[in-house]
């Protein structure tokens, strides 16, 4: 082997063995991607195989209801964690991401060696050359994709019906592209022509996953931010004006900030997390905005007088974002939703009373779970009279009819413009008070 093919090769072996202790740490420790991005094992490499482990990680994690499905026959027992790991990635690597069937499964017999030892190697040997035989000519992609959480699943089926839930665990499988907000005044079409976008037709650029955010034309002069579009529509329902005050409660990471922003408002940014609200400020550095920015909890912050208009993007289960965040089927069990809805109330109702006679104020969650969403709006109108739905806010372009709900909000699911790569589920309201 030539110089420069090993240590290529040994460069593969250090991303896929970074990959495994990712998907052991999401599937086995329940932490979330991010969070498992500080093991040592991959801070330690270079900028491209690190980008490629966190690849085979969510491939992995993503396909791994496939994965299960093609292994089930072949198992007796379930395997040891480590082996369990190095035969989903394996599989997601061959048949997800076009890996060459003799590379992997030798990497995915040595990984299993080194955790488990021979037998588990041999076993792993086996069954991979087994599952990819079965896998051939079309045998993988015949498979149904994983299915969400019995506890979400339960909950979509139902709101929305059987085929609904399949299509919407389609679209996980299929994981996100990358979308951008355009800062206001830049041209969609110029842009696009730019980064080779397609336009989406709420006005959101669209690029295929994968492209290095970074080295994009535009990044470093802040003509765009990474926002998924249906996380783009809850500032364009509020439809900020020129020098209107407008107060963004739990802002951070702070892509609506931007927005609010660019807008021409006067924003107040609100995050209860200062980490993250550095983070936003570097934001509005590169994007040459401006916004007040407190770190405060929503609850307990009183400004010193009221705003035309609040956002509230509240804390929530975050079940909207699986195709982008494949971990969170594998560490949430449900168990957090009625804290959460609680929370969302105690939230409205706090922003509600920041608002001056006449003020607007738009809820969203990016969750699929009525009692978060559609639930939330009718309890949150019972409580507070002098609010009211205003679902005519909701009548932007692109936004189409069957996306309004009879209660006055707006539903989106990652099952939408299938076609056009699917958007994140969101659920978004806009309330008034009497002037």
């Amino acid at each position: 082997m030539t110089e420069p093919r090993a240590a290529a090769g040994a460069a593969g072996r250090a991303a896929r063995r970074a990959a495994l202790e990712l998907v052991i740490a999401v599937t086995e420790g329940r932490q979330t991607l991010e969070t498992a991005e500080d093991a040592p094992a991959l801070v330690a490499l270079p900028a491209a195989e690190r980008a490629r482990a966190r690849r085979l990680a969510a491939a992995a994690l993503r396909m791994a209801g496939r994965a299960d499905r093609l292994l089930g026959p072949l198992l007796r027992r379930r395997p040891a964690p480590a082996v369990h790991a190095a035969l989903r990635l394996s599989l997601a690597e061959i048949f997800a991401e076009g890996g060459a069937v003799h590379a992997v499964v030798d990497a995915a017999v040595a990984l299993a060696g080194e955790c488990e030892g021979r037998a588990a190697a041999g076993f792993a040997n086996a069954v991979l050359r087994r599952a990819v035989a079965a896998g051939a000519d079309g045998g993988w992609a015949r498979l149904a994709p994983g299915r969400m959480p019995s506890w979400l699943r339960r909950e979509v089926v139902a709101a929305w019906g059987g085929e609904v839930a399949a299509a919407i665990e389609a679209a996980h499988e299929r994981g996100a592209p990358l979308d951008l907000t355009l800062r206001a005044g830049e041209d969609p079409a110029e842009w696009a022509g730019k980064l080779g976008a397609g336009v989406l037709p709420t006005g959101t650029l669209r690029l295929a996953a994968g492209a290095q955010v970074t080295a994009l034309s535009g990044y470093a002069e802040g003509a765009w931010w990474v926002q998924d579009a249906a996380a783009a529509l809850p500032v364009r329902v509020l439809a900020p004006r020129p020098a209107e005050r407008v107060a963004d409660l739990c802002a951070a990471p702070g892509g609506k900030t931007l927005q609010l922003a660019a807008a021409g408002a006067r924003v107040t940014a609100v995050d209860q997390s200062a980490e993250r609200m550095a983070r936003l400020a570097e934001n509005l550095s590169r994007c040459r905005l401006a916004a007040e920015c407190v770190v405060a909890d929503a609850l307990a912050w009183t400004p010193a007088e009221p705003f035309a208009a609040v956002l509230l993007d509240a804390p929530c289960t975050a079940t909207g974002t699986i195709r982008r965040h494949p971990e969170l089927p594998f560490v949430r069990d449900g168990g957090e939703i009625a804290r959460l809805v609680a929370l969302q109330a105690a939230l409205i109702d706090r922003a509600a009373g920041l608002l001056s006679a006449g003020g607007r104020l738009v809820y969203a969650v990016c969750s699929l779970l009525p009692a978060e969403g559609e639930e939330q709006l009718a309890a949150a109108l019972t409580r507070n009279r002098g609010l009211v739905a205003d679902p005519g806010a909701l009548r932007l372009p692109g936004v189409e009819d069957g996306w309004v709900t009879a209660g006055g909000g707006l539903r989106l699911r990652p099952d939408f413009w299938p076609g056009q790569g699917g958007m994140d589920g969101f659920f978004v309201a806009c309330l008034r008070r009497a002037g």
